[in-house]
């Protein structure tokens, strides 16, 4: 369940009724001299053009105890890692922190406890999207409300709805504050097209659109002034530096964030690239975040704790992961150790 907006503060004080004299200066004092909705909820933190100007953001991973629990501890250890690496900003309950596995409450919960812990050294971004709008307003109003930066949202999927249908949905949860809209069809299999974006980046809190579907469709976007931070690790250079975009939300900047930002704000660095494109097919050799909570226990950053559907990669991936890791450099990483895990050493939950 996620927290009720808050009412008035005149009717958590008294019920309306007819108030003596003597009772008015007390009455007075129980107001509220603001209306508080979710129509006029706005973010106090961070402008769209903030949000914009935010090259590299890291779709942060979302640890768990043995019991399957969030793990703030480990969480916060990998935030500060991505602070002192120079990241700028973290999209929080996304597909890679596992936000489709996260009830409402814990996912509302961790975009409190970043804003309030981090809120003034990186942006927040809370993945507050749905394939419900009515749950999709409703998380937006309530990531705002605790403090977030800009909200992450994804175009209806499996439950597919018509062009006007997505201009609707957006349009529902846009007036919040800053928002970014994600296109990935991979795992939509809709597209949000460019004239239906264009539509939506009519909108005052219309901050950008993280890109999946390559740099071709970045490159016409930026040719029209549409911020795009592409969603593919592996394009990430190109598009930077070629097909305009902003920077890249990324996975693989948790693991090496230190790289990953002069990749992206350092100017053009092919050689650069080439060095980190083992590190990103790895992570990707199976579906997202697998490859990615499998080297964050192999560092020992995180509990070897997955919840299902997710499993770890397999022996024979590990050591591949373990020799990539040996070659670019265990120093660029958040840990300072390899674990050589074995199929027992992994937890997999199917209930928490």
């Amino acid at each position: 369940m996620i927290i009720s907006q808050p009412a008035a503060l005149s009717t958590i004080c008294r019920p309306r009724r007819m108030i003596p004299r003597h009772e008015e200066r007390l009455r007075s004092q129980c107001e509220s001299t603001k209306e508080w909705t979710n129509s006029t909820m706005k973010s106090k933190t961070a402008s769209v053009d903030e949000i914009r100007a935010t090259q590299l953001i890291t779709a942060i991973k979302t640890p768990y105890l043995a019991n399957g629990k969030v793990d703030l501890s480990a969480y916060d250890a990998l935030v500060e890692k991505q602070i002192s690496a120079g990241v700028g900003g973290l999209i929080v309950g996304g597909t890679t922190g596992e936000g489709q596995l996260m009830s409402w409450d814990e996912h509302i919960m961790l975009i409190a406890h970043t804003a309030k812990l981090y809120g003034d050294q990186l942006q927040v971004i809370g993945n507050t999207g749905s394939n419900s709008t009515k749950e999709a307003v409703h998380a937006t109003s309530q990531g705002f409300a605790v403090g977030m930066d800009a909200a992450l949202h994804i175009n209806p999927y499996y439950g597919k709805t018509s062009k006007t249908g997505l201009l609707a949905h957006f349009n529902a949860v846009f007036d919040f504050g800053p928002t970014i809209v994600y296109n990935v069809p991979a795992r939509t299999s809709q597209d949000i097209t460019p004239d239906i974006m264009l539509k939506l980046a009519e909108h005052e809190n219309f901050a950008g659109v993280k890109e999946c579907e390559g740099n071709e469709r970045i490159k016409g976007y930026s040719d029209k002034g549409i911020v795009c931070w592409t969603g593919n690790d592996d394009e990430a250079h190109d598009a930077r530096y070629e097909a305009g975009a902003v920077g890249v939300i990324s996975v693989t900047s948790n693991i090496v964030p230190g790289l990953m930002a002069e990749l992206i704000t350092s100017g053009p660095n092919p050689e650069l690239r080439d060095k980190l494109l083992p590190l990103m097919k790895w992570l990707f050799a199976e579906p997202n975040p697998i490859g990615l909570n499998t080297m964050l226990a192999m560092l020992d950053c995180a509990e070897p704790v997955f919840r299902l559907p997710y499993v770890p990669l397999d022996a024979s991936l590990r050591t591949r992961g373990a020799d990539i890791i040996t070659e670019i450099g265990l120093r660029h990483t958040p840990g300072d150790k390899i674990l050589h895990l074995t199929d027992a050493d992994f937890i997999l939950l199917n209930e928490w």
